[in-house]
């Protein structure tokens, strides 16, 4: 593994045992050379190198002193591919040209500024359109623990990046799950702010889309997340302050979730993580929450935005999943989006009455295992014809519709040997509870495994049998 974790790096680097030239060359080195993943679409180039060479001087004039003020100095970052970045192309997955300024996104300086570098930019559906990471801009991102399926989506190549060791964390986007289910299905940490804790810009009409972390751990999930949090003139909706943490941490009242279809496999292992938290104390009991058409209402939602946003003319350049969610927009009446924003305002209220019974909510993360690479879910949501893109996904877009902080942990490996997800959703503005609970559930529970060698070392090969081809 090149990278080793914020902490871990730091250490290095404090110590003088590695520089963060050294550091910076041999992720760089890594992800062109065994970036048999596909988590990558640019990689970066004499820029990193050059803050590379501004942070050891820093560090040989300050010491350990340096990372008093710059608490990422050499940590390598990656960006997902539909933010911003001055210094690296921005395609956001799409044949379509990127007419934005070549600038970086409010998160990407609020990185750079707290000395992160920049290493590339990760993979992403068209303009992060699917639950998956497959599109025409890149082959689709896979699974490190199993190379035919995939990584999720659609943060999936900064998830990959992440557990494959070829960047200390990564920065992602979740409009409808988007952070939670690649860390999820790639054995890592993903973390969903509030809504507008982190500024988005340009900001989503449709009002879903988050920007987060992406770790090996949720301590650097969480360094990762305070580093970009804070009001920001380009997002009027930024700026949300937290919410008092309850007195007593030590018992906590959770209400548990399963959703309907939710895996054997997926339920033996998050059954684990749901024990821990009884045997830390805390009152754990089944909840269920109802909201009646919730799905097409969230269809509609992020319909109605995708067709606004796009041309007839622009139709052949567009992913062909994509272009079938257009086409469904174009069908919407005003009076129908109004409609399912009468569904999220009644979800609002719905779980709203549900947190002021409980602390905090939890679940599996996503109650299916990884499916092939180059789907957009499981068989049965497969077919893009029938809008079902994120209906395998019940535990993620609810809690974009209602704005709450929620992050995914690994919780073990099923008996095929994937990592299975558990996440823990707060109140809105109770990040720093769902994180420091998060915390104390990762310190309770067996380590994952690294992802085989093997698989992140050598071509990889498709369900075909085909060698996967690399685009960078």
């Amino acid at each position: 593994m090149t990278a080793r974790g914020i902490r871990r790096t730091k250490e290095l680097l404090s110590r003088r045992e590695l520089t963060v030239v050294e550091h910076v060359q041999d992720v760089l080195t890594a992800i062109r050379e065994r970036d048999h993943l596909d988590a990558y679409v640019a990689v970066a180039g004499d820029e990193a190198l050059r803050a590379a060479e501004q942070a050891d001087a820093r560090i040989r004039e300050r010491g350990r002193e340096a990372w008093w003020d710059l608490p990422l100095l050499g940590v390598t970052v990656s960006v997902k591919d539909l933010l911003q970045t001055r210094d690296l192309p921005t395609t956001r997955g799409s044949l379509l040209p990127n007419g934005r300024p070549a600038q970086d996104a409010p998160a990407v300086a609020r990185l750079r500024a707290a000395g992160a570098i920049v290493v590339g930019k990760t993979t992403t559906s068209e303009f992060g359109w699917s639950a998956s990471t497959v599109g025409r801009v890149a082959p689709p991102t896979r699974n490190p623990y199993d190379p035919r399926l995939t990584a999720g989506g659609s943060s999936g190549g900064a998830a990959a990046a992440v557990a494959a060791g070829l960047c200390e964390g990564s920065l992602g986007t979740d409009g409808s799950g988007s952070i939670r289910i690649p860390a999820a299905f790639c054995g890592v940490v993903g973390y969903k702010p509030s809504f507008g804790r982190v500024p988005y810009y340009p900001n989503g009409a449709d009002r879903l889309a988050h920007q987060g972390p992406i770790a090996a751990s949720v301590a650097d999930a969480a360094l990762l997340g305070q580093v970009i949090a804070g009001p920001h003139p380009t997002d009027p909706d930024s700026g949300l302050g937290s919410l008092d943490s309850p007195r007593d941490m030590r018992s906590l009242r959770i209400g548990w979730i399963e959703y309907e279809g939710t895996d054997p496999e997926i339920r033996r292992v998050t059954e684990a993580a749901r024990d821990v938290l009884v045997d830390e104390g805390h009152l754990v009991e089944e909840v269920e929450v109802r909201c009646n058409n919730l799905y097409p209402a969230v269809v509609d939602i992020l319909a109605a935005t995708e067709a606004a946003g796009t041309r007839p003319e622009d139709e052949e350049l567009i992913d062909s999943g994509r272009l079938h969610v257009v086409r469904h927009g174009r069908t919407l009446s005003g009076v129908a989006v109004i409609q399912a924003e009468e569904i999220r305002q009644n979800l609002r209220a719905t779980l709203r009455s549900v947190m002021d019974n409980y602390d905090l909510l939890a679940m599996a993360t996503v109650p299916v295992e990884p499916f092939e690479a180059d789907a957009i879910g499981p068989d049965w949501a497969a077919d893009v014809r029938d809008l079902l893109w994120l209906a395998w996904a019940p535990a993620s877009y609810p809690y974009n519709m209602t704005g709450q902080p929620a992050a995914s942990l690994p919780a073990g490996l099923t008996s095929s040997g994937l990592p299975a997800g558990v996440q823990l959703v707060g109140p809105v503005g109770a990040d720093d509870l769902v994180l420091t609970v998060a915390r104390r559930l990762e310190a309770m529970l067996a380590p994952l495994p690294h992802p085989p060698a093997a698989h992140l070392t050598h071509a990889s090969t498709g369900p075909t049998g085909t060698t996967a081809e690399r685009t960078i």
